[in-house]
């Protein structure tokens, strides 16, 4: 599938724009807030932003800059001590993240990411990141979440103009083979990557309504490997631990494990859920019983 056509809709525009947000972001990231090395860290979002939270809990671990949490909002252990607490909200207004926010605002720093400034997110931190320019109209998120992520990398050291050029190429890159004949779709990650498998996902759900799932990688081998048949797609945002690859295959399932890195094969990923969605006579634009944010009474 082509983002590039003459009838290009509002969610393939904003996959297509993710290249240059994340180029935006790398431009800006050492001017905004951010945790200082050694402070004990909890990251939080609901749905995708939750998966962009154990995205970056993991990368900054693994930069050393110290320990770091990643918890949903509506789970979020409060009586926990922490030096900081970055919220991930797109929209700045989701329920569970604002009542997290009222209760440890007043014993820790807040850094609020998102994307609307005159939020409610924004008004409850102590600092914000403000990233408008990656604020979508679809209510699936796609650019918002990498353009974070993007951020989060530039500040630990990533080079992220170097991963937004491999974006621009994943962006036309092929798609699986016979991606329409498969009824199963599994992602697989570690560090980062299981994360990213949790977002890549939930993209296939909400535009395509498919039947995925998403594991670590290793714990693909106690159990779930028992479901797969000729039917199923395997998908690695990042390396597959020895002999994986061969077990999966001897099902019969298809694997695809070409990543670069899961970030950018996210990119592809989202390009596939939109692929799979026209497929299915769904649009993707406006996935079933979603809206841009939930704000419950």
């Amino acid at each position: 599938m082509s983002l590039h056509h003459s009838q290009t809709s509002t969610i393939e525009a904003e996959v297509s724009s993710q290249p240059t947000c994340w180029r935006r972001a790398a431009a800006m990231a050492a001017q905004v807030p951010f945790p200082a090395p050694g402070a004990r860290v909890a990251v939080i979002g609901c749905g995708t932003s939750l998966y962009v939270a154990q995205a970056m809990a993991s990368w900054r671990e693994a930069a050393g800059q110290g320990e770091t949490d990643a918890f949903s909002a509506s789970e979020a252990p409060l009586a926990r001590r922490y030096d900081v607490v970055v919220a991930v909200t797109r929209s700045g207004t989701t329920t569970e993240v604002l009542r997290v926010l009222a209760t440890v605002a007043p014993r820790a720093s807040v850094i609020a990411i998102t994307a609307r400034a005159d939020s409610p997110a924004v008004a409850a931190a102590t600092q914000a990141i403000v990233l408008d320019f990656a604020d979508e109209q679809a209510v699936v998120q796609t650019r918002f979440a990498t353009t974070a992520l993007a951020l989060w990398r530039a500040r630990l050291g990533h080079d992220v103009g170097s991963l937004a050029g491999l974006a621009d190429a994943s962006l036309v890159a092929a798609l699986p083979l016979n991606l329409r004949k498969h009824e199963q779709f599994v992602f697989l990650g570690h560090g980062p990557g299981v994360g990213l498998a949790n977002e890549a996902s939930l993209k296939f759900r909400e535009a395509a309504l498919a039947w995925s799932e998403s594991y670590p990688a290793m714990e693909f081998r106690h159990g779930p490997i028992s479901v797969i048949s000729d039917r199923t797609l395997v998908w690695a945002l990042n390396a597959l631990p020895p002999g994986l690859a061969d077990e999966v295959a001897a099902t019969g399932a298809t694997v695809d494990a070409t990543s670069v890195d899961e970030m950018v094969e996210l990119v592809r990923i989202q390009r596939a859920a939109i692929d799979l969605a026209r497929s299915r006579g769904l649009d993707p634009n406006r996935p079933r019983r979603l809206t841009h944010s939930v704000v419950l009474s």
